[in-house]
């Protein structure tokens, strides 16, 4: 039996309607998080993840969360969202097995609110994304209009991980096939903005799976879209040793505290040139 997701049943606590509604950005990062990741989400929006990051480009930052089983603090977090107006919340419960579902959202956010933008981006929290080499090296020199573009750390040729005591374990019932679609590391994967929709498409008829990059991949399977294989080394899915020049040419290291994304991001703006 095929169940289908059930993504139209959650709605938005916390919306940004109007964030596209004068302009067209370049990119839209969506930034997987949890309620009590302030810190991270203080030290993205001073660093790579400020909207003001790279010179020309138009970049909207927006935050992804579900709500807290324990000890939510709804208040303080609409504080914050009033304050930065760069939350997006839905009525799911922000657990580890509902990561597609905030995934979706922020397709869904994609494709309902800001379906022109060249591009958008989903990572997490602790990965620190060098926002300028993925517009000026990467992205930039598509050319327009850029359509079924898809590219991040690809994985390819993946099974099921059946060991119950694997943070990847996934159940036959869950997904009974032996092997994975191709896909992108959920650590970081870029696409072009066409794409939200019809990722949110294929979700109606493609049965859930809890890893959202796994996920991601049986949509893009389900559209026929075929992964771009990036320039070698630039998506990371662990953490890159910190120097300047290394981190200068590289978009993601993964396992990144919040003094570390300012400490590198300035660090890396002061150093540019000297590489």
């Amino acid at each position: 039996k095929v169940t289908p997701t059930p993504t139209e049943s959650f709605t938005f606590i916390i919306n940004e309607e109007e964030k596209c509604k004068d302009k067209t950005p370049f990119l839209v990062l969506l930034i997987s998080t949890t309620s009590t990741e302030l810190h991270h989400r203080d030290a993205i929006r001073k660093s790579w993840g400020n909207e003001a990051a790279v010179p020309g480009a138009d970049i909207v930052r927006l935050f992804m969360l579900g709500i807290q089983t324990e000890g939510a603090k709804e208040d303080v977090l609409l504080r914050e969202s009033e304050q930065y107006h760069d939350i997006i919340q839905q009525n799911f419960l922000d657990t580890y097995n509902n990561l597609t579902l905030k995934t979706l959202m922020g397709m869904r956010w994609v494709a309902s609110y800001c379906s022109g933008t060249r591009f958008a981006m989903k990572t997490d929290s602790d990965v620190f994304v060098n926002t300028m080499y993925l517009i000026e090296k990467l992205l930039r020199p598509l050319p327009p209009p850029t359509q079924n573009y898809f590219t991040g750390h690809l994985m390819k040729g993946h099974s099921p991980i059946r060991n119950k005591a694997s943070k990847w374990y996934v159940s036959e019932e869950e997904f009974p096939g032996n092997r994975y679609h191709p896909f992108c590391s959920g650590t970081g994967y870029v696409f072009s903005g066409d794409l939200a929709a019809k990722i949110v498409n294929a979700a109606l008829i493609i049965k859930y799976i809890h890893l959202e990059d796994v996920y991601v991949g049986f949509c893009l399977n389900a559209k026929g879209v075929e992964i771009s294989p990036p320039p070698n080394s630039l998506f990371n899915i662990y953490k890159v040793p910190f120097s300047p020049c290394q981190y200068n040419k590289i978009i993601t290291s993964h396992h990144i505290q919040p003094h570390e994304h300012v400490l590198y991001w300035e660090t890396l703006q002061e150093e540019k040139h000297t590489c």
